[in-house]
């Protein structure tokens, strides 16, 4: 949600990357890439975004949080990032997911977008399970 330098942000991309295969993730084993060359994700979050409102948005504590550390009224990429988020879920129609306590909000907002979608269009997404860990 902040703007990254051309440069530093391929180099991010890298060293996440590489940090990812030193963590033992196989990729003859999954699937490893990279978000952004998936335009689905932002479409997917285009859509979800038409269904969610305003108000619930702003009552997640990291976009209160975020607002106040970046001095400023904040960006619509901070707000919706929770969207982009559950598309990311959704997308991939999962049914459980590994999240911190910081994103268990973030998790509920993407299982609520499923069954307002499922409600509105007819059964599509699964809604999510949050895989909490103790670590």
């Amino acid at each position: 949600t902040m703007p990254k330098e051309p440069a530093v942000l391929r180099q991010n991309i890298l060293d996440t990357t590489a940090a990812i295969l030193a963590c033992g993730i196989d990729p003859k084993k999954c699937f490893l890439f990279r978000q952004s060359l998936v335009p689905e994700h932002a479409e997917l979050a285009w859509i979800l975004g038409c269904l969610t409102n305003v108000p619930r948005l702003l009552r997640l504590p990291q976009w209160k949080m975020k607002r106040t550390s970046q001095k400023s009224e904040g960006t619509v990429g901070l707000l919706t990032y929770p969207v982009l988020q559950a598309a990311d879920i959704l997308l991939y129609k999962s049914t459980h997911v590994p999240v911190g306590e910081d994103q268990v909000l973030h998790l509920e907002l993407a299982q609520d977008t499923a069954q307002h979608f499922n409600k509105k269009y007819g059964e599509f997404f699964p809604v999510p399970k949050a895989i909490l860990s103790e670590l």
